[in-house]
């Protein structure tokens, strides 16, 4: 029987750049296996259905909560958002590692029910940052971007509910800091104990 993998959450508030640095370290580590979410809002350009996310209605995503299909979801902006129970759970028990990229509220319902989680929280280098990130890629309207800088003090407010905390000020840096930590946690005693079993049981004998 395999190992259990390890769930690990990344969060941060809109325009920390949580979707690059998340894209980069699944290029440079493979064998994370990520959760694409399930979201109530219109696709934004160059958004492929699929890849970037699952684009239902409102009352497809209300049907899917109804049946318990979610790991867990939230409203974040105004729009629905969550993860499907077989984008997670089968990879788990499979031993695979698997990443969510959620916000606060999605972080918080899955710690409640994978207490081995291990959860980072991005921040900007500063709120003038913040906004020019989130002016520079020119997706969303003014009153968007606004709510968008209004709601980041709400959600940074709770970046200490985290396990970790990365400040991405130079990118590089930043994934490096994400990588280690995913490196730490599988050479962690809990996760070795499990995975090296056979090794340690072998090392033991007379």
């Amino acid at each position: 029987m395999a190992a259990s993998g390890t769930l690990f959450i990344v969060a941060a508030p809109s325009g920390a750049g949580k979707t690059s640095l998340v894209r980069a370290l699944l290029a440079r580590d493979p064998s994370i296996a990520v959760s694409i979410s399930y979201t109530s809002r219109l696709p934004r350009p160059g958004e492929i259905d699929g890849e970037h996310y699952h684009f239902v209605d409102h009352d497809r995503f209300r049907e899917m909560i109804q049946a318990a299909e979610f790991f867990e979801y939230a409203e974040v902006h105004g729009d629905l958002k969550g993860t499907a129970r077989r984008a997670v759970e089968p990879l788990l028990a499979a031993g695979r590692d698997v990443l969510l990229e959620i916000d606060w509220q999605g972080a918080r319902l899955v710690r409640a029910q994978n207490a081995d989680c291990r959860s980072i929280f991005i921040l900007p280098p500063s709120q003038q940052e913040l906004e020019r990130r989130l002016r520079h890629r020119a997706q969303d309207a003014e009153a968007t971007v606004l709510r968008r800088l209004a709601n980041s003090r709400g959600e940074i407010a709770h970046a200490q509910e985290f396990d970790y905390i990365v400040v991405n000020d130079d990118f590089d840096t930043a994934l490096d800091d994400i990588s280690a930590i995913i490196r730490a946690q599988r050479l962690s005693r809990a996760v070795q104990s499990q995975r090296q079993a056979g090794l340690i049981a072998e090392l033991l004998q007379p």
